[in-house]
């Protein structure tokens, strides 16, 4: 599932659809044309990861309230904690006030440079 007017990804797929279930790949802070946005501002790069993966699940026709699992990723979980206000606001503009199993992992690096977050999701279509 590739949302429309996005490059098409190089080996992999943004959405994949396995009977019902739909995973969402790892969305950075891209544009369309995958470039970094919002470089060392961690709020800003939430909010376009986590609209990233609302495209994708808007191209399978996915509601977000069909998400049952998001896996976020960020170089530094402080980036996270001081910005935890901006965080629930994206949350809240892109996914609305459903929230499904979470989890924060905290890694060495991303493999996109200027990346400071990173977010998947798996969701169970209509």
């Amino acid at each position: 599932m590739e949302p429309e007017g996005w490059d098409p990804p190089r080996g992999y797929s943004n959405g994949y659809r396995l009977g019902d279930i739909l995973f969402v790949a790892g969305q950075v802070a891209w544009d369309e044309r995958q470039r970094i946005v919002g470089e060392g501002d961690f709020a800003l790069q939430f909010r376009q990861a986590l609209r990233n993966v609302r495209a994708v699940l808007d191209a399978a026709r996915c509601p977000p309230s069909r998400v049952g699992r998001v896996t976020i990723y960020v170089v530094n979980k402080n980036h996270y904690l001081a910005e935890l206000k901006a965080v629930g606001a994206a949350w809240r503009e892109v996914f609305g006030r459903h929230y499904p199993a979470m989890s924060l992992v905290q890694v060495a690096d991303l493999l996109e440079d200027n990346a400071l977050v990173e977010i998947e999701a798996t969701a169970v279509l209509p």
